[in-house]
């Protein structure tokens, strides 16, 4: 009797102990790849305004996001190899700076430290710090937002206002699939500002799939692209 409640003491410290590890290592079911509105970044932000804010006119990387179906923003901060500048090596970094930026601060390298370590690592599994960021830039250059939707007569203006369907049926007729796009509020105007579109990938990272999530934006009908 006592070995058994030995074994099973055991089997329940070890099962605590791989639950551990798995939710410390990471475990996703899909891939978000991220993409912001670098002018939507710095307008929203008042009480840390953007130090070294770039005046760019076109959509830009924020990151490549490990997520699960029943909490999107989990997992994060996960175990693993922090961030080793030496793997971005020098083409690779000039393409970096090209499609993902630091549009708040300029500090680059650590725009890229910070994305790895919070949300790299937790899919570490499948894609090492070279793949992330490779795979990354790929995504990026396959398909191009900004001329998707300037093809789509949706280019910035001050008063025009779109809706949430005109936003995302170009880019899910240029990508056939359903991206997903999130806003941020103005607090001066409190008008809904485009800031985000998202393209969901499965597991590998290899192909492209439907984001079935809620749309990100509190009026889908009176959306701001400035």
């Amino acid at each position: 009797m006592a070995m058994l409640k030995s074994s099973l003491a055991f089997l329940v410290l070890a099962f605590a102990f791989f639950f551990c590890y798995v939710m410390s290592s990471g475990s996703y079911d899909y891939f978000q790849f991220v993409q912001q509105w670098p002018p939507t970044n710095c307008r929203v932000r008042i009480k840390r305004p953007c130090s070294k804010p770039r005046p760019l006119q076109n959509f830009t990387i924020h990151g490549l996001w490990p997520s699960n179906y029943s909490n999107p923003t989990k997992p994060s901060n996960c175990n693993g190899s922090k961030y080793e500048d030496r793997k971005v090596y020098p083409k690779l970094r000039s393409k970096l700076k090209r499609s993902w930026p630091d549009v708040e601060s300029g500090n680059d390298t650590r725009f890229w430290e910070g994305e790895w370590n919070k949300h790299g690592r937790c899919s570490e599994q499948t894609l090492n710090q070279m793949q992330y960021f490779e795979i990354s830039h790929d995504m990026w250059v396959s398909y191009n937002i900004t001329e998707i939707l300037k093809n789509a007569s949706i280019v910035p203006h001050p008063t025009q206002k779109w809706s949430y369907s005109d936003i995302v049926s170009p880019i899910k007729t240029a990508t056939k699939r359903t991206p997903l796009l999130r806003c941020k509020t103005d607090p001066a105007t409190n008008t809904e500002l485009l800031h985000e579109v998202v393209f969901c990938y499965e597991y590998h990272a290899l192909k492209q799939i439907d984001c079935n999530r809620t749309a990100g934006c509190k009026n889908p009908q009176a959306i701001s692209f400035q």
